[in-house]
């Protein structure tokens, strides 16, 4: 499975496809992402997520409900977006591209 690692250590992020596995607009299937965070103790708060595309100042906002696990995260355009993400006392930072879908 591909995976990507937060800049400081404290989450991954598992991306569940095997190419090109986020795509905006979203496919018929959602992209799926499960965020295991190093430090395992909670109770969790959500899951906070800021991404913006780079090159642009477009940025959007998602919430994962109770703190890191399995969530679908959709973003409005195909590029890479850097995501600053916190939770529970704790904030990492990644970066994850996500593939157009023109054509399919």
């Amino acid at each position: 499975m591909p995976y990507v690692m937060g800049d400081r250590g404290d989450i991954v992020a598992i991306l569940w496809s095997d190419h090109n596995p986020l795509n905006a607009p979203p496919l018929a299937k959602a992209n799926k992402i499960l965020w295991v965070a190093k430090v395992v103790s909670g109770p969790f708060t959500p899951l906070r997520i800021r991404a913006t595309l780079d090159g642009t100042n477009q940025t959007v906002t998602r919430q994962v409900a109770g703190g890191p696990g399995p969530s679908n995260i959709d973003l409005p355009a195909a590029g890479c977006w850097s995501f600053n993400l916190s939770w529970s006392g704790h904030d990492d930072h990644l970066t994850l591209r996500y593939a157009g879908n023109e054509g399919r």
